[in-house]
């Protein structure tokens, strides 16, 4: 699937999707990469080293460090594929170094799917 590059780099590992927008200030632990937003389909799920799925953030600008500290500590996604990036989650990928790819179909992928994003040439590859 060709999309948009936002942030370089490539990646694979399993997909982790969720149909709902995510805020990573206050909805993702960035000690523990756990998602941890109220009532989220992701709510418990882990992030890290996963390629995290979703439709486009959504929250405060700090998201945007967030990200970075999950990188820091260890415990970022592998990859992000969103359908449209915002400025929070762009930002937050570009600062912590995770390769990102939007404009992608994510309803053609499942929670489980090995995917191979390519940040570079702004491709993610199923399977």
């Amino acid at each position: 699937m060709k999309g948009r590059a936002i942030s370089p780099g490539r990646a694979s590992g399993e997909a982790l999707v969720s149909r709902e927008p995510l805020s990573f200030y206050g909805g993702v632990d960035p000690k523990t990469g756990m998602v941890t937003e109220r009532g989220h389909e992701l709510e418990g799920k882990c992030v890290k080293d996963k390629i995290l799925v979703f439709p486009r953030g959504k929250g405060s600008t700090v998201g945007s460090y967030v990200i970075y500290g999950l990188k820091k500590n260890g415990v970022a996604p592998a990859a992000i594929v969103n359908k449209e990036t915002e400025t929070i989650v762009a930002t937050g990928v570009i600062l912590a170094g995770i390769p990102c790819v939007d404009g992608i179909d994510i309803d053609k992928i499942k929670t489980g799917d090995r995917l191979t994003v390519d940040g570079d040439n702004a491709v993610v590859e199923l399977g």
